[in-house]
């Protein structure tokens, strides 16, 4: 580490193995927040960077988002010495008359995400947050809970906020009308497309908001709603089977798969694992369910997660706007505090009094087919193979979803000069550039497909420029087919995983033709050239600093060479492990090259659609 990792992160001297060490963690992550409270208690400002929404609105996050950790710690029995605080902000927030009203509610705005907070902090604990306040007071706040639940939430996740909302105006006895709830609720079931997997809305992709969002809130539900029956045994059960699933977006180490939007929430991905506490379903043992959840908040408990004074930064490893969405204000990462949901169950709970079992260990390739990913654990790592991703609508985007390839231990790289090819990183990705300036990767896909544990994809860089993806695990390499048709001449780059470089230039690199291999500070990657009878130099590039999620600072192994006209088959192996005695074999056993026409027959057999990229057409947004 090379500062003070104590100012960069309160929980780093944390054992973070109890119940009350993860009580303690909750308020080392509030206290840093006190300075900013506004006089009138109602908004918290962190920082001058903006979001899409308005600063009240990003100021009423800072305020609400932390109560997503307090709430349960309070209903813990856990001693919170600032409720104060909470019930004069919310009365004043509330208030249209006062300096810090939050402002008004519109349909689809972000004051609407922040009030599924105040509504959860209502339904689990009205005796701090509620009951305090002048009946004058009370009349104010259910009034602007009331307007909000009125509008319009965006077609996702959100309509989980009405839901969240509801349930806390039904705990402190506020009438409203219930079937505008039940609407929501059964739109939301609507998004469930098997396996226990959702989608986020009617668009082409799955990601950490399934478990963080979808499943979250549905298990909170199946605890804090009266009655409806039949759906909370519905929610039940499709959390139960995704367990099974998404156990495999999670490392050895406790690290999540860096994958998708919002990865600035960063602990918030294990929030899934403290979500099945919550709701008593034992969707795997136990000791298993302790031991992903435990793992996850010691992995993060040892990141520069935060700003000198132990604020939360944007960002993921470390402080980067670089990879940030619009909508991430600098008060929007205390989501995170969703993971501190189990901290409501008593202490004597079998969740709590479980012993960690250690890490699962999976020897053959695991298909998750909802989402058109493959998994294979490799050292130290879980490698997801991915086609069937995609989000054409912000920064980043097809570095999020559309790479051929994302790891627990090997985070992506985000392109941050899409006018400089020669510098970009293409970890995980095959860049195609014309002009040798621009560039053009995997965005949007024509067609994805999954059959036994192989994928395929087929996508347009260009209008006139078809290509055909393969990839194909060979643990700990996998493989990548590219048939490419063109028109036209181009130059091709395309990368291995990223690693972390080491001080002092002391990184060793082989590089030549058609392979590359970078030995790093801590891990090694290799990319290897298969193709016949195309000439691919491999490079061992320095990537752009400030491009990886985790680390500032990656070497990426790379192979480039230029297509002709016609069609071209580019075939290549990628590794990385950590730099140990595992490595050398794993590196000297050459990967076997696959039967193309193998591969084109057993999906012409029983190749299937990805259900996460088979959107019905009429919905896409």
């Amino acid at each position: 580490m090379h500062h003070d990792s104590t100012k960069a992160n309160p929980l780093f001297n944390n054992p973070l193995l109890t119940r009350d060490d993860l009580a303690k963690a909750v308020m080392d992550l509030f206290n840093p927040l006190l300075p900013y409270f506004s006089e009138g208690r109602a908004r918290v400002r962190l920082s001058a960077t903006g979001a899409i929404f308005d600063y009240p609105a990003a100021e009423l996050e800072g305020f609400a988002r932390p109560l997503w950790g307090i709430v349960p710690l309070a209903a813990g029995g856990y001693d919170f010495p600032y409720w104060d605080l909470y019930q004069r902000g919310l009365a004043n927030g509330t208030n249209p008359d006062h300096a810090e009203y939050w402002g008004d509610v519109a349909d689809r705005n972000q004051r609407l995400v922040e009030l599924a907070a105040i509504g959860f902090a209502l339904a689990m604990v009205p005796q701090h947050i509620w009951e305090p306040l002048s009946e004058a007071d009370k009349k104010v706040v259910s009034a602007y809970l009331l307007a909000a639940r009125e509008r319009e939430f965006v077609d996702n996740n959100w309509k989980f906020f009405r839901v969240l909302i509801d349930l806390g105006l039904e705990r402190v006895g506020v009438a409203f009308d219930t079937s505008k709830t039940h609407a929501y609720l059964d739109e939301l079931e609507a998004f469930d497309i098997g396996d226990g997997w959702y989608r986020d809305g009617p668009v082409r992709r799955v990601d950490h908001y399934v478990p963080f969002a979808m499943h979250f809130y549905g298990l909170i539900y199946t605890v804090l709603a009266k009655g409806d029956d039949a759906r909370k045994t519905r929610l039940l059960q499709r959390s139960k089977r995704f367990a099974r699933d998404i156990r495999h977006w999670f490392g050895p180490d406790g690290a999540s798969l860096a994958f998708g939007r919002s990865q600035t929430y960063r602990f918030a991905a294990g929030g899934f694992w403290g979500g099945l506490a919550f709701a008593d379903l034992e969707a795997l043992p136990w000791p298993q369910v302790k031991g992903y959840y435990m793992r996850h908040i010691r992995w993060w408990s040892k990141l520069p997660i935060c700003e000198r004074d132990g604020v939360l930064s944007i960002g993921y490893g470390y402080p980067n706007l670089l990879m940030s969405e619009s909508y991430n204000s600098p008060c929007s990462p205390y989501w995170a505090l969703k993971f501190f949901l189990p901290l409501a169950l008593p202490g004597d709970h079998p969740f709590w009094m479980a012993l960690e079992a250690e890490p699962e260990t999976f020897a053959e390739p695991v298909s998750l087919q909802q989402p058109g990913m493959v998994a294979f654990h490799t050292p130290g790592n879980v490698v997801l193979l991915s086609s069937g991703q995609q989000h054409d609508k912000m920064r980043g985007a097809q570095e999020k979803y559309s790479k051929f390839v994302y790891s627990t231990r090997y985070a992506f790289n985000i392109e941050a000069d899409d006018r400089h090819f020669a510098a970009a990183s293409f970890d995980g990705m095959l860049g195609l550039s014309d002009d040798g300036v621009h560039f053009r990767t995997r965005e949007t896909m024509e067609e994805a497909l999954i059959a036994k544990d192989c994928l395929y994809s087929r996508w347009k860089p260009w209008a006139d420029v078809e290509i055909e993806t393969w990839l194909v695990p060979q643990n700990p390499w996998h493989i990548r087919l590219h048939r490419i048709r063109t028109p036209r001449v181009l130059q091709t780059s395309e990368g291995g995983f990223a690693i972390e470089r080491a001080d002092f230039n002391r990184d060793r690199t082989e590089a030549g033709e058609d392979r590359a291999i970078c030995y790093g500070q801590n891990d090694t990657s290799a990319i290897v050239d298969l193709s016949a009878g195309i000439n691919r130099v491999g490079l061992c590039h320095q990537a752009i600093a400030n491009t990886n999620l985790i680390h500032a600072r990656t070497l990426v192994p790379q192979l480039r060479g230029d297509i002709p006209i016609g069609e071209t088959l580019l075939v290549t192996a990628c590794l990385a492990l950590p730099a140990d005695k595992v490595t050398e074999p794993a590196l000297a056993a050459s990967p076997v090259l696959p039967d193309l026409s193998d591969l084109e027959e057993m999906f012409m057999a029983e190749g299937r659609r990805v259900a996460a990229f088979a959107l019905d057409e009429n919905r896409e947004s």
